[in-house]
């Protein structure tokens, strides 16, 4: 006996896809407002397990919210000050570093005159014609940059606010979003809102401490190669890594550039590219899964689409944003029958 082939409902799907469209213009042009929304909105998420342990101890909603929030910005201000603790004492020896690079440099240049009969004028005529090529360019970017700063300025004092508004008014807007769906369905999305604050609150405190080891390995092994300012190198991959593919490699640029000049040899460079993969081949295959209990099942397909979507609608943030939306969509798809195909698109299971 044959079974009849699901009827497919093509209006749904024009339905899903002009949600799509019009919420993609909608999140474009509304970025300044949403972007610290979302980052309010997914520390809110974090703190609130802390918050609601304070108040049963008997402490004041409002102290609690502010009291955790403050312990978050110890800890985000104390490693802000370890990094330019490092930095500092990176560009105190900017000079000798400089009289290294400058060596190298015209090591390089030399190698170009005797392998290639690239003249020393010809290399500066060429050097002088890419630096005015690009002298509007780099003016450009540097307004581009110092305007990014503002805005970024302006947003590290808004998402602290909002994620404290949002944690003080959190019974309101639940309220909220309970009048949006019928009665049946309440208890399903307090599932939902339980199960999305207990896995990313479970998440981030895994994902520190992978950073936190993976910046500690990086560490020692630049300091086993000998590499100046070990620790700041380290650190600064490990945080990069949250970008997928692309941050480690931008993180092994300056230590791989630091063991050339300070050993003018390829080979410690090559030290830091070999130390870099195994100590990433630890973070994917060991360290993530025993640091991470409750991983984000959405595969790596998703991940990059999420990332390059953000990327194209709210830059740099959306980059960091749109991965933890795309874990918040799944969560609901895995409890939402009609949402079966959206959780099958995004999961692992093959």
């Amino acid at each position: 006996m044959r079974l009849p082939l699901p009827v497919t409902k093509p209006d749904e799907y024009l339905q899903a896809l002009q949600y799509i469209v019009f919420g993609s213009i909608i999140l474009y042009f509304g970025s300044t407002l949403f972007v610290p929304l979302s980052f309010a909105v997914l520390i809110s998420f974090v703190l609130y397990p802390i918050c609601a342990w304070l108040e049963k101890k008997g402490i004041g909603r409002l102290t609690s919210i502010l009291l955790s929030t403050i312990l978050l910005l110890a800890l985000g201000i104390a490693a802000i000050g370890l990094l330019i603790q490092q930095f500092a004492s990176f560009l105190k020896e900017w000079s000798v570093i400089k009289v290294k690079l400058a060596e190298s440099l015209d090591e390089l240049s030399r190698f170009f005159i005797n392998y290639y009969s690239i003249s020393k004028d010809q290399q500066d005529h060429f050097i002088n014609q890419l630096f005015n090529q690009s002298s509007g360019d780099l003016v450009q970017l540097i307004q581009q940059t110092l305007s990014a700063s503002a805005f970024w300025v302006v947003m590290i004092v808004l998402i602290p606010v909002f994620a404290v508004l949002i944690l003080y008014y959190r019974h309101l807007l639940v309220e909220v979003v309970f009048r949006l769906f019928p009665n049946e369905r309440k208890e399903s999305i307090k599932n939902i809102l339980f199960l999305t604050i207990n896995t990313y609150y479970n998440f981030i405190k895994g994902m520190i401490l992978v950073y936190v080891i993976v910046g500690a390995l990086n560490s020692i092994g630049l300091l086993l190669l000998g590499v100046p300012h070990a620790v700041f190198f380290g650190f600064v991959a490990a945080i990069l890594t949250f970008i997928p593919y692309v941050g480690i490699m931008v993180g092994a640029l300056l230590p791989m550039a630091m063991a050339w000049i300070t050993y003018n040899s390829i080979w410690y460079a090559v030290g830091v590219v070999g130390i870099f993969a195994f100590v990433q081949y630890l973070e994917a295959n060991v360290i993530f899964p025993l640091a991470v209990s409750n991983r984000l099942n959405i595969n790596a397909l998703a991940t990059l689409v999420a990332i390059l979507v953000g990327g194209i609608l709210w830059g740099f943030a959306g980059m960091i944003l749109f991965v933890p939306f795309l874990a918040i969509i799944k969560l609901v798809a895995d409890h939402h029958p009609k949402m079966k195909t959206w959780s099958i698109l995004l999961g692992k299971n093959t």
